[in-house]
């Protein structure tokens, strides 16, 4: 059986993202998206959310590049003079190996979000992390341990099959996220143990912000069985506060919304990780 969750990442960043995410779920393939509970317009994706019982909503957790939800003062090691999530990802990392004054300030942030989140009143469909942060040994260890207090029941697993993008654009050559891959299948195998769902495969890594509508379309003509995510980023336009550089943010709303993709996800079994897991 093939089985698709279609997720917008970033629900909160902004009100074109959010606006997006609504019209996507209502006119389009989006079935779930990813909440950042303490971004700018973190409120009014909540009440959008609320308003769309059948989008489902999970965490995304904030741990690099944005806004922490404890505050900045409270975490000298992970925040920068800005008052934001450190961008220096690498060092960052390394950081948190070697310093326990680091990994006790991400525990309580993550245990913040977790919060923040509950405190919301959405059911959990599932967690991941700005730029897959959570695939780091050390931050896997956490999500899982504190999550299990907030009822997580499914994670993102970034392992995106070249063969399939291929398959899809005929000449393409993907690049190989050989920077976390290994890490993502530590994931995967620490995530099974703790009993949680995780996709076969997930859509988005090598044409994150340029998930177009041929894109979309090509690649849901070839899904394999089994349970595939594929995430996005859209919005009805740029220019707002925290957007990615070169993110082609309509166009990928575009490609939710298109007649193609529309199609060609009527023969998949499509739903949140939650309507999945039984």
């Amino acid at each position: 059986m093939k089985r698709l969750v279609v997720t917008a990442d970033d629900f909160g960043l902004s009100l074109e993202v959010n606006q997006a995410v609504e019209q996507a779920h209502r006119d389009g393939i989006l079935t779930a998206a990813s909440l950042m509970v303490s971004a700018p317009a973190a409120a009014d994706a909540v009440a959008r959310a609320k308003r769309l019982p059948s989008l489902r909503v999970g965490l995304h957790l904030v741990l690099v590049e944005a806004w922490p939800t404890l505050p900045a003062a409270a975490l000298p090691d992970l925040t920068d003079g800005n008052g934001l999530m450190r961008r220096d990802m690498e060092r960052l990392g390394l950081d948190l190996a070697l310093k326990g004054t680091a990994r006790r300030q991400l525990a309580a942030e993550i245990r913040a979000q977790f919060e923040a989140y509950h405190a919301t009143g959405l059911p959990l469909d599932h967690v991941n992390a700005h730029k897959h942060f959570h695939v780091h040994p050390l931050i896997a260890g956490a999500v899982l341990r504190i999550g299990r207090d907030y009822g997580m029941r499914a994670i993102r697993v970034p392992r995106e099959p070249r063969d399939l993008l291929r398959r899809a654009e005929p000449g393409t050559k993907p690049k190989p996220a050989l920077d976390i891959a290994p890490w993502a299948a530590l994931l995967a195998v620490r995530a099974r143990q703790a009993g949680l769902l995780i996709p076969d495969r997930t859509l988005g890594l090598a044409w994150s912000g340029a998930m177009t509508p041929k894109r979309v379309a090509a690649l849901l003509a070839h899904l394999p069985n089994g349970l595939t995510e594929l995430y996005t980023h859209p919005a009805t336009a740029g220019g707002f506060v925290g957007e990615a550089p070169g993110y082609a943010y309509a166009a990928e709303r575009d490609a939710l919304i298109a007649p193609a993709s529309i199609a060609a996800a009527a023969s998949v079994v499509r739903g949140g990780f939650s309507d999945f897991t039984a």
